[in-house]
């Protein structure tokens, strides 16, 4: 059980502290909780709220949106999944979008409906989540990590067009804290290197150059040089986890542009079959009468999206707007309270691009890991919970043993050792902000 951090104190002045401690975290709420430790240190420092990282953003709507569902008696991939995928669709300005039950599922399908295997390389940054680069050897390939430019998430991009070899076959960007990356180098790039390509099937030589297929995890709603995320890189994927602004609890969507020669019905008819081990007709379709007959193509993969998260999604998809705007309120917030401290903050909104809001990253110069730590520690003390975004994959195990080093990544280091995330998300209010600016200047104050 994780215990409030009000209690680490109260618990010192009482020896059965297990029963104590358990009892209280049950039965009293949190601002008598705080008003028995005002009393034990003597009428200091009584405010203590508690504020979570991301939690979802639920209202009557997806309530409602799930009690339908299962009232209905379909609650797996049916009628509100495929109403889902068209109004992602219709919002992403493309032709069609198809949901999974997680964005890493997306990105593998799109893998594999590009027919990348044993032999391709992939291209991703050293600064992501597991899923940008485990998707590469879901499918066999030999993933290629990037370093990032100094004092930024993105690829350098220089180091991306050294990397690039004959086997590479796809780029992945990552569009971290929902911030769309520089899509006009990326695709000079690929134009650049257009002469290195060697396509291993139709698909690939209906393109004639390096894929980019976007990891927009956190990006969704995002915009650049005017252009909806979804509608820049030839392919892309979102998540709707349940820490994102948009949530179905688990869940994703991948949309793409349309593609010279490709219909986009038998595109999509691929997805279907890849995601759902390579039968011919999902449920939906086996009910209508007579239709009872299907047929296995493939040996595939079953990750669809269920109604009852279509549901939910369908009530994100509505007040969406609302949300992205209220995280663009939180996000100006503090910006303007951190403004004249010795950070470092990402530039979400300008002339040329809208982020989505999805994460708030402060760089505090100067400072060590160690340092680090001790801030988020000092946080968590006011009920303050933070995150780091992210430890880079050179440094975990698993790609450790597949002969990564950190050394070779020193910028990406860079920018860990002195990364703290505030917690962004639409159930804070403008006092909680307040509350965050502050707790962090005095926590800072110490550096």
């Amino acid at each position: 059980m994780k215990i409030h951090p009000l209690l680490k104190e109260a618990r010192l002045f009482f020896k059965r502290d297990g029963f104590f401690v358990i009892y209280i975290l049950r039965y009293i709420d949190n601002y008598l909780l705080s008003f028995i430790v005002y009393i034990l240190r003597g009428g200091k420092n009584m405010e203590n709220r508690l504020i979570p990282f991301s939690p979802p953003d639920m209202s009557d709507e997806e309530i409602n949106e799930v009690i339908d569902t299962l009232k209905s008696g379909w609650i797996t991939t049916g009628p509100k999944v495929k109403e889902f995928e068209r109004n992602i669709a219709e919002y992403c300005h493309t032709s069609k979008a198809v949901c999974l039950n997680s964005a890493t599922a997306c990105m593998e399908m799109t893998l594999r409906l590009l027919g990348i295997g044993p032999g391709d390389e992939v291209i991703t940054s050293a600064y992501t989540y597991t899923a940008s680069c485990s998707v590469i050897c879901h499918v066999g390939a030999t993933p290629v990590l990037v370093d990032v430019k100094k004092d930024t998430y993105e690829m350098d991009y220089e180091q991306l067009s050294k990397k690039i070899t004959s086997r590479t076959k796809v780029i992945i960007p990552v569009d971290l804290a929902g911030i769309m990356c520089d899509y006009d180098a990326i695709y000079q790039i690929v134009e650049d290197k257009k002469a290195l390509f060697t396509p291993n099937n139709e698909m690939q030589e209906a393109f004639n150059r390096i894929i980019v297929m976007a990891d927009s995890a956190h990006a969704f709603g995002a915009s650049w040089h005017g252009k909806k995320c979804g509608e820049v890189a030839d392919f892309t994927s979102f998540s709707f986890h349940a820490v994102k602004n948009l949530t179905t609890a688990e869940g994703g969507a991948v949309v793409w542009k349309d593609i010279p020669g490709f219909n986009n019905e038998w595109i999509y008819k691929q997805y279907q079959l890849l995601s759902l081990h390579g039968q011919t007709k999902d449920a939906l379709n086996k009910t209508k009468l007579g239709s009872w007959e299907y047929d296995i193509v493939s040996p595939a993969y079953k990750c669809n999206m269920t109604d009852i998260m279509g549901g939910i999604g369908l009530a994100q998809l509505r007040r969406y707007p609302k949300l992205l705007a209220r995280r663009k309120e939180i996000i100006q917030m503090y910006d303007k309270g951190l403004s004249g401290l010795n950070v470092k903050l990402l530039d979400h909104y300008g002339e040329d691009h809208q982020s989505s809001g999805h994460l708030y990253f402060v760089r505090i110069n100067g400072i060590t890991l160690e340092q680090r730590n001790e801030i988020i520690e000092k946080m968590a003390e006011r009920g303050i919970a933070c995150n780091v975004h992210y430890k880079p994959l050179p440094m975990l195990t698993a790609y450790k043993n597949l002969g990564f080093d950190i050394k070779d990544y020193p910028n990406a280091y860079g920018q860990f050792v002195n990364e703290i995330t505030l917690p962004l998300h639409t159930k804070l209010s403008d006092e909680d902000i307040q509350y965050i600016i502050s707790s962090l200047k005095d926590a800072l104050s110490c550096y």
